[in-house]
Formats: structure tokens, C-alpha cells, sequence
């Protein structure tokens, strides 16, 4: 059920994928698929260590729909995702427990989505491939732990694609 698991101790948190084939939008290749997904679980991660000491999140992640979406049309070397701000935002379903020495602190189902993408100053280059996601989950991390993020994950640039913005 479970394709995919990372974690880290130093970090407490552990992230899973149930079923990342049958999420809404993520890439096709499966190649490209464990790249987004192992740079969204980094990024978490990365989250995570602002935790205070002792504290462990798991995270279960249902569905993904990336930022834009991706014109088939256009299809060949290159994967090409169409932004327009309109109903192509990023969002994210997951599930998330966090715990401290076996006590469950807070748990829940979460709905990340971010309807204006286009219209916030990012904290992440435009050569992340994953800057909107990125900040979305930012977010829910601040609302929901009250823990600013430091910092920068590392930047998802290994996908081979290409923006096209407002067509």
C-alpha cells in the first residue's frame, strides 16, 4: 500500500506515500514520479527539524495534485506544465500525527492548497520545480505547528521540464 517511506531520525519526521500512482497530477514516468515525491519528503524533512527535540511527525500522504498542469500536447523530451492561476493551483491530502515520547500531541487530515501560487513572492528560485508545493506546505507547516520555517530545502531541479505561464 505503501510504494514509498523516507526518514530521518535527526530530522522526526517520516513520510509516506499510499498509492502515489493513482494521485491526481504527478508525473507519469516513474522515474520522474520518485523525484518529485522524494523531493516533497525532503522537504518535510527539511521542516522537521525545527520540531522541538524529542518530537516525531509522521505524515501519510493521500493525494498530490503539482502546481499547473501538464500539456500533453506538447509532449516529448521535455514535460511542459501549463500555469494560469485559474484552477491549477498546487494541493495536498495527507494525513499527519505528531508525537512525543509515544503521546500523540496533535493529529488530523489536512487539505493544502494554495489558490494564489502566482500572485505570493516566493521564498524558493524559479529553478525549483517544486517552489509552489513548497511554499503550500511552508504554510501548513507554520498554521499548524506555529513553526516558521529556516531556511531553504534543497531545490528539486532534476526534472526536465519547462514552464509556460498564462498561455
Amino acid at each position: 500500500m505503501t510504494l514509498l517511506a523516507c526518514s530521518g531520525a535527526w530530522a522526526g519526521v517520516q513520510v509516506n506515500f499510499e498509492q502515489p500512482d493513482k494521485y491526481t497530477d504527478v508525473p507519469f514516468s516513474t522515474p520522474d514520479r520518485d523525484v518529485v515525491l522524494n523531493g516533497l519528503a525532503d522537504h518535510f524533512q527539511f521542516l522537521g527539524k525545527s520540531l522541538p527535540p524529542g518530537q516525531q511527525l509522521k505524515i501519510e500522504v493521500t493525494d498530490v495534485d503539482l502546481a499547473g498542469r501538464e500539456d500533453v500536447t506538447r509532449r516529448g523530451a521535455f514535460a511542459i506544465r501549463v500555469m494560469d492561476g485559474r484552477t491549477d493551483w498546487p494541493r495536498m491530502r495527507l494525513r499527519y500525527t505528531l508525537e512525543q515520547n509515544g503521546k500523540v500531541l496533535a493529529s488530523g487530515n489536512a487539505y493544502l492548497s494554495d489558490m494564489s501560487y502566482l500572485q505570493r513572492i516566493g521564498r524558493y528560485s524559479s529553478n525549483d520545480s517544486l517552489r509552489f508545493e513548497k511554499q503550500m506546505i511552508d504554510d501548513w507547516f507554520r498554521n499548524t505547528f506555529n513553526i516558521k520555517p529556516k531556511g531553504r530545502s534543497k531545490p528539486v531541479v532534476s526534472l526536465q521540464q519547462r514552464e509556460v505561464q498564462g498561455r
